[in-house]
């Protein structure tokens, strides 16, 4: 197979580095990227480079935004009595989605790995510590992800708000709407089972 062009080839190998972007899918999108006009090819790259620029993270609860505080931090029609810690600004998107929740967020900026060397001074976690001292929240929803290390997160942050008070709650976990028995594995069952209600 002929080697591509040093310039498509740097193209290809830069996309590539993109989470969830195999080479392949990294080749479709140089050769669609290069299918652009000039002015879409720029816009592309240009919106690349204001969002690197732009963006920070809310000094008040971690999320990525544009201004400081953030737009939900600001928003004085939201609770300020309750706080949805969450692992990424990933997941304030996802939780912003169902529309249901009025409440503000701490963005944790990753998880408690021991096994990847990363302890509770590595994450976003002492700032939470002093939020809820200068404020007056009653409950502290944990939404991390239900893995090892987000349980392990879950069970610290909870293990440390506890004698302060707060109530302290966790999302629950167990099937997905539309998914089948046969198809869940023991953890997920176990999950939805310990995580049953009354009808």
């Amino acid at each position: 197979m002929k080697q591509y062009p040093k310039p498509l080839a740097k193209l290809i190998g830069e996309l590539s580095k993109l989470p969830g972007i195999g080479y392949k899918t990294a080749q479709r999108l140089a050769f669609h990227i290069l299918s652009l006009d000039d002015s879409e090819a720029n816009a592309l790259a240009d919106s690349i480079t204001e969002a690197k620029r732009d963006m920070k993270y809310c000094s008040v609860c971690g999320n990525l935004t544009d201004m400081d505080p953030c737009a939900i931090c600001a928003d004085a029609s939201r609770r300020t009595d309750i706080i949805c810690v969450v692992e990424s600004p990933r997941d304030v998107a996802a939780m912003e989605r169902i529309r249901d929740f009025n409440g503000l967020y701490h963005v944790l900026h990753g998880v408690i790995s021991p096994m990847e060397g990363i302890g509770p001074e590595d994450i976003n976690l002492k700032s939470l510590i002093i939020r809820l001292q200068k404020t007056d929240v009653k409950e502290l929803i944990i939404a991390t992800n239900p893995n090892i290390e987000g349980e392990a997160t879950a069970m610290y942050i909870a293990r440390l708000i506890k004698p302060t008070g707060i109530k302290v709650t966790r999302i629950a976990h167990g099937l997905p709407v539309g998914g089948d028995l046969e198809y869940a594995d023991e953890v997920t069952l176990l999950k939805a089972v310990e995580g049953r209600r009354e009808l």
